[in-house]
């Protein structure tokens, strides 16, 4: 059964950096498009990053441009989120999430509260 486990969420001050991660299992790591979604609260949940299969193309969303990376491992069967100069408007939860063709997944999500 495909699972996906994120951690690395928390609390920091503006313009410090968050490191997340999503650990996969139950599918074939190496041919899933993985994304990070986030959703703050009474808003729709929102695409922040996607990665493809290989590794080698990555979009970002206006927000996350210049400041987020995402990469992914595909040995580990790991995507991360490199966020840096956090903002208290990127306070949400975050979501790792997993496509490959039709089928998709989500994680439970991990908590990322920007606020001094």
């Amino acid at each position: 059964q495909a699972q996906l486990v994120e951690s690395g969420g928390g609390l920091v001050q503006p313009g410090e950096s968050l490191r997340l991660s999503c650990t996969a299992s139950g599918f074939i790591f190496g041919s899933g498009i993985m994304s990070w979604y986030r959703q703050a609260p009474e808003k729709e949940r929102e695409l922040v990053a996607t990665i493809d299969a290989t590794g080698r193309r990555t979009n970002y969303a206006d927000s996350a441009k210049g400041r987020f990376t995402i990469s992914r491992d595909n040995a580990k069967r790991t995507v991360t989120l490199q966020m840096n100069s956090l903002r208290p408007e990127d306070t949400a939860v975050y979501y790792c999430h997993v496509r490959i063709g039709t089928a998709i997944k989500w994680g439970q999500g991990t908590q990322v509260t920007v606020s001094s």
